[in-house]
């Protein structure tokens, strides 16, 4: 079982954080690998320990494309194909050197990797296929017959160039498009590695194997080793830390198991892996993947993110001594990485389902000022991001998320502050607190964190033996004044309505790393 890696060696380890380093809506101009090069080290002085970076491969909307519709993933933006040489991100050179940059600032390179589906094929074929029910992929709802389907991908533009493997319908077990008839419906191809879907654990839709686009069907062992074979070229063109694996539910677990025991064998590096099994709600599903994965790789904390949501909708009436529960990070911390929003649960996205400005510093600081879990900051909560779509009754809607106020503190207060023992106060619906001693190696370290959703609350918390004495300010300065704690270790600490205060030792004078747009 692999033993994923979260922290980095700084004297000590200090406490990993990951930034999602893309948001669905950034621009089409494909600056985003020249901007992480000059980002890396500004983001490794504010507490950044490793970036997930976008897809990287050529999709099929080309240089305008998230990444997501993925066409060819053997380029990264160096072949002249789907209308454009670059991705949405830039060119294949830009990619390498962001990534060269970024590791020698200390940051770890996570990419995104999508293995679901392909998009965008060259050329049709005509397959054996029946219709299913959409809402029950299990339900057959015609005989076999022929249609024709967009099934073969022989990438022309890159002239076989590091793969000659042609992708037909004997890679793909279905599709959602009939060019025969013209009817978009969902299709079961029938081929020699079986007439129905791959098994995978959730019984949404009866079997939700099949999401968009061309499915891959991965009981084709020619695919698994082709694959395979891609993972070592990725890894030795790029040379990443991780990998962040989409859309895991809708492929056999099967897979991943056997794809991550060979790159991992094959690089000789424990490269973290985490999979985005988005169940909102259903901490069942996510224990369950990690079980027939035998923890192979981490998983986004989709329940904690419900709760996140629902907590910030519902105000003083939500009960925060249960905004854990039923969360990963509360029954598997080891596997957990947390999130407070992503690119799919921003406003007009397909998993719209954001969090609130105001409960955002709470939320971000209940998942970074910890010791549970691995914390991923998203990318328009340190930058900001406006952007204009349509909603989905047809109209137009301009989005402004501001940035995550006091985001800088709260990343300062997880790299320098958050070590030691915890010590939860989870006793009262509206106001929560923990304490964290600190920790020998970091001088200056530990903190107390109290939290409101209603009115401003006060709670005597214990900082230990090692903090007797010693003076606290609010380094979030949301409560004016100082704590002493008293020779016992305790200290009483307050906050405001609905806001969260993190108490420090009272600094000296230094320098502080500044986030920059």
């Amino acid at each position: 079982m692999a033993v994923n890696i979260k922290t980095i060696t700084v004297g000590f380890m200090q406490n990993g954080t990951m930034l999602q380093y893309f948001h669905w809506y950034y621009p089409q101009d494909g600056s985003l690998w020249n901007k992480l090069k000059d980002d890396s080290e500004n983001l490794a002085k504010i507490g950044i320990t490793s970036v997930w970076l976008p897809p990287a491969f050529k999709a099929n909307a080309g240089g305008v494309s998230v990444g997501y519709d993925v066409y060819d993933l053997y380029d990264l933006g160096e072949f002249d194909q789907k209308g454009s040489v670059r991705t949405k991100y830039g060119t294949k050179q830009e990619y390498k050197d962001a990534i060269a940059i970024a590791q020698k600032s200390g940051l770890q390179v996570y990419t995104d990797i999508v293995l679901n589906h392909l998009a965008g094929a060259d050329e049709s074929e005509k397959v054996l296929a029946r219709k299913v029910d959409p809402e029950n992929r299990t339900a057959f709802i015609s005989d076999p017959y022929d249609i024709e389907a967009f099934t073969k991908f022989t990438h022309p533009g890159r002239h076989n160039v590091y793969s000659d493997f042609i992708w037909d319908h004997q890679c793909f077990s279905g599709v959602d498009y009939d060019n025969l008839t013209g009817e978009t419906a969902i299709y079961s191809i029938i081929n020699q590695y079986g007439e129905g879907w791959e098994e995978v654990i959730d019984e949404e839709k009866g079997n939700y194997d099949y999401l968009m686009y061309t499915d891959i069907e991965f009981r084709n062992p020619a695919v698994r080793e082709e694959l395979k074979r891609w993972a070592d070229w990725y890894y030795q063109e790029i040379k990443f830390d991780g990998v962040r694996l989409d859309a895991v539910k809708h492929i056999s677990p099967l897979f991943y198991n056997e794809w991550l025991d060979y790159i991992r064998q094959s690089t000789g590096k424990n490269l973290f892996a985490v999979g985005e099994y988005w169940a909102p709600g259903n901490l069942p599903l996510l224990l369950k993947y990690i079980e027939v994965t035998d923890g192979r790789m981490s998983l986004f904390d989709a329940a904690l993110h419900h709760n996140f949501h629902q907590a910030s909708l519902s105000g003083k009436d939500y009960d925060l001594t249960k905004i854990f529960e039923n969360s990963l990070v509360g029954v598997r911390p080891d596997l957990a990485v947390t999130v407070v929003d992503n690119h799919d649960t921003q406003p007009l996205q397909a998993l719209e389902a954001p969090v609130e400005p105001w409960f955002k510093p709470i939320a971000y600081a209940l998942i970074l000022l910890r010791e549970q879990g691995y914390p991923c900051v998203f990318y328009p909560d340190i930058y900001g991001a406006t952007y204009t779509d349509k909603g989905r009754d047809g109209n137009d809607y301009e989005i402004f998320l501001p940035g995550c106020e006091n985001i800088d503190k709260l990343l300062e207060a997880r790299k320098d502050k958050a070590y030691g023992l915890q010590r939860d106060y989870f006793d009262h619906g509206n106001c929560i607190g923990w304490t964290r001693e600190g920790v020998d190696e970091m001088p200056s370290s530990g903190c107390a964190v109290l939290l409101s959703n209603g009115d401003a609350g006060f709670k005597r918390m214990e900082m230990g033996d090692r903090n007797k004495g010693k003076v606290f300010v609010d380094m979030l300065k949301k409560v004016k004044g100082t704590v002493k704690v008293d020779n016992d270790g305790w200290a009483e600490f307050t906050c405001l309505p609905g806001t969260v205060s993190v108490w420090i030792e009272k600094p000296t004078r230094k320098t502080k790393a500044k986030i920059t747009a």
